[in-house]
């Protein structure tokens, strides 16, 4: 039977119950993106073809890009996903470059950690204010201030997972460049 130190993280449980709720997440806001796309397809079909004028559409569609965009972030950042520079990566050394892929995670963590906590506060006012939209439609802003707020959460979570995790290994120059700098 192994024994787990005592200063170990136990990010392994942390990651499986982040998984299924990435996944979760990430279905939900690609089924948010397929919602939009259909809504703004009625909306120009309503205006040009058959004369119907709305107001509702261009702001359902932003509620749902608001809540695909946040709510998947998670998602990608545990693959990795977002979009890096690579330039240094491929002429440092794998020592520095550890450690610069480290400290670009703390970095991000940290703003993520800003943001997150603006997001809460922002869906704090709007709920405790009963703020609206200024449209004809009027819906409540708690909502896509809530799909960020849950969003920004668990994307800092992947992050400081990220982090207390140990690092990947560094892949040496030429296998990143045979890998297309990914």
């Amino acid at each position: 039977m192994s024994r787990t130190p005592p200063d170990a993280v136990p990010t392994s449980g942390i990651a499986g119950l982040l998984a299924p709720l990435h996944q979760g997440m990430a279905a939900i806001s690609g089924v948010a993106v397929g919602a939009a796309a259909c809504v703004l397809t009625w909306e120009v079909a309503g205006r040009y073809f058959l004369k119907i004028p709305s107001d509702w559409q261009d702001e359902l569609s932003v509620f749902l890009l608001i809540g695909a965009t946040f709510l998947s972030a998670g998602w990608v950042q545990a693959r990795r996903g977002h979009v890096a520079i690579e330039a240094l990566s491929a002429i440092l050394p794998p020592g520095v470059e550890s450690l610069r892929a480290r400290l670009a995670d703390l970095l991000s963590f940290l703003f993520c950690l800003f943001f997150t906590w603006k997001c809460w506060t922002l869906w704090h006012e709007a709920w405790d204010d009963g703020q609206i939209t200024s449209s004809a439609w009027g819906p409540p802003l708690w909502i896509p201030y809530g799909l960020m707020a849950v969003g920004m959460t668990v994307l800092t979570a992947q992050l400081l997972l990220q982090l207390l995790s140990p690092p990947p290994p560094v892949r040496s120059a030429e296998e990143r460049a045979m890998a297309g700098g990914h």
